[in-house]
């Protein structure tokens, strides 16, 4: 069954090559009035968007969000037509930013590019190859970072909310706290690559900090509020964890003289896991399938639950 391919292109002033996207895709871009379909293109606007919504009632049938993280607009969300969002965009070179972060936070790079002279030959680093991996989160960054890791054979568990078996982990299991708490204890490496919701906030703190060891490694590229600032301080000045490779921040942008900046055993990057020159034509393609997809017919890509809010 065929779809409408009369497809807006929202808030005025949006690029447009996200419209040239639309188009690609073999839809006609139309006013907002003749729509059955929305591109919203306003990163943050979800008064706008619920604006426009109420205008259209439930005429608009389908929305498509183009960011993986749609925290903004979970308040948006209803049932009553279809949602996607960039979910899996960004996943390569997220997942690149994981491994690149990872193995400069193991081999303490972080610690030796602060040094202004010639250290000694020590203990620090270790070998990502066999380490004990926990990725909190299954999404399309988790897919890639599994095929990223197979040639280190690492011991991988993958926490998600709907478990189930996955292409290159050892296990995948629940996000249960018992779960999760099982999962953490004892890694090396702990991943934070999932989604912002009200059970994940704050989801590694202080607690869970101290399942890991001395020579554990933290990384976040998901969002800032997953990991407990303050814990992380305390954990990294006493050692309890070795090192922590932080791509975002909470809060974020982080501010001149916190003490993240001071720890010689932190890699800061700002949110850049993702550019957005290396985002616009990922963006662009998965916009072009979807409403090749729509038109057609077919299922979507990067299906939003509104009862999850991702």
């Amino acid at each position: 069954m065929t779809r409408s391919s009369r497809i807006a292109v929202g808030p005025a002033g949006v690029p447009d090559w996200l419209a040239d996207a639309v188009q690609a895709g073999g839809a006609h871009v139309v006013a907002l009035d003749e729509a059955d379909a929305l591109l919203w293109g306003a990163p943050n606007d979800p008064d706008g968007l619920r604006e426009v919504l109420d205008a259209a009632g439930d005429r608009l049938q389908w929305v498509q969000l183009p960011w993986a993280g749609i925290e903004p607009y979970v308040a948006a969300l209803d049932a009553d037509r279809l949602w996607t969002c960039g979910k899996g965009v960004y996943a390569e070179p997220v997942a690149e930013m994981v491994l690149t972060l990872a193995l400069a936070c193991m081999r303490s790079i972080d610690h030796y590019a602060r040094s202004t002279t010639w250290l000694q030959y020590g203990h620090r680093g270790v070998n990502l190859r066999r380490a004990k991996v926990c990725v909190l989160g299954g999404g399309g960054i988790t897919e890639v970072l599994l095929r990223l890791l197979g040639p280190f054979d690492c011991d991988t568990t993958v926490v998600r909310h709907r478990p189930h078996p996955m292409v290159g982990a050892n296990r995948v299991v629940g996000s249960s706290p018992a779960e999760v708490d099982e999962a953490i204890e004892g890694s090396d490496l702990v991943v934070l690559a999932l989604a912002l919701t009200p059970e994940t906030t704050g989801i590694l703190d202080g607690r869970r900090m101290a399942l890991l060891h001395g020579r554990s490694v933290v990384v976040n590229v998901a969002r800032g509020p997953h990991v407990v600032t303050d814990d992380l301080v305390a954990a990294l000045r006493a050692g309890t964890i070795m090192s922590a490779g932080l791509d975002v921040l909470d809060p974020e942008p982080l501010p001149d003289g916190h003490p993240l900046w001071s720890l010689t055993n932190c890699i800061i990057t700002p949110h850049v896991g993702n550019t957005p020159e290396m985002a616009r034509p990922l963006l662009a393609e998965r916009i072009t399938t979807n409403v090749a997809r729509w038109i057609a017919g077919e299922e979507l890509i990067g299906p939003v639950d509104p009862a999850l809010g991702y």
